[in-house]
């Protein structure tokens, strides 16, 4: 089920918590998510759309710094759903019918790592609604993970908390399966046509960060 917030601008900071306010110990920078956020931060009461787990902290930085509508989607659920139930393979068909809202419903759309752990006809089944949902202008944020080696221990998802516009928070956490091959920065471009790589990084921790504007319809 989504799971929607309205916030103000001139909201004011709740009482810390160790989600709202994580420490500094496990966190590592960001360049996309500031370019992100000042894409975003002229327009009136944007929506943005998360695919990842709900954070309260990031409800609450989003709201006070862009004064959105959110919706949360989180998708390592279903993920993890079929793989318990040994319907992987159907995943695409799943994410074609998965998302109610109408075309061009939100601003902002933030996918995190979550094409990581999809194989490529769920990535371009879901990267089809992912064009589909962002407006004209919109701008969407997506990590991708750059290298083949195989993550020692059990599989988890990482929940990305912010700290600041320049700094996240990984936190583990279990999943039913593990991240899978990388994809090409070709086929990322290929996948997510016609939306527009504006800006993207390479960072030390080889995560690929991606913005993606999708371009008005030319009559």
């Amino acid at each position: 089920m989504a799971l929607s917030d309205f916030f103000s601008r001139l909201r004011k900071p709740q009482t810390a918590s160790d989600e709202a306010r994580p420490s500094a110990a496990g966190a590592l920078p960001t360049k996309a998510l500031a370019k992100f956020l000042s894409g975003l931060s002229g327009r009136d009461q944007p929506t943005l759309l998360d695919l990842g787990s709900v954070v309260g902290g990031n409800l609450n930085f989003f709201g006070e710094q862009l004064g959105c509508k959110i919706t949360v989607e989180d998708l390592t659920k279903d993920i993890d759903h079929h793989v318990q139930q040994d319907t992987v393979g159907a995943l695409p068909q799943f994410f074609e019918r998965r998302f109610p809202q109408s075309d061009a419903s939100f601003d902002g759309i933030l996918c995190w790592d979550v094409f990581d752990y999809l194989e490529k006809p769920a990535v371009q089944a879901l990267a089809a609604q992912v064009v589909r949902l962002v407006r004209p202008e919109g701008l969407v944020l997506a990590f991708f993970n750059h290298t083949e080696t195989p993550a020692a221990g059990a599989p988890t998802y990482t929940r990305h908390v912010v700290v600041d516009p320049r700094t996240l928070e990984h936190r583990s956490y279990p999943a039913a399966r593990g991240k899978q091959k990388p994809l090409l920065n070709r086929d990322i471009q290929r996948l997510f046509s016609p939306l527009a790589i504006t800006d993207q990084f390479l960072l030390k921790t080889n995560l690929r960060e991606v913005i993606f504007r999708k371009p008005v319809a030319s009559l």
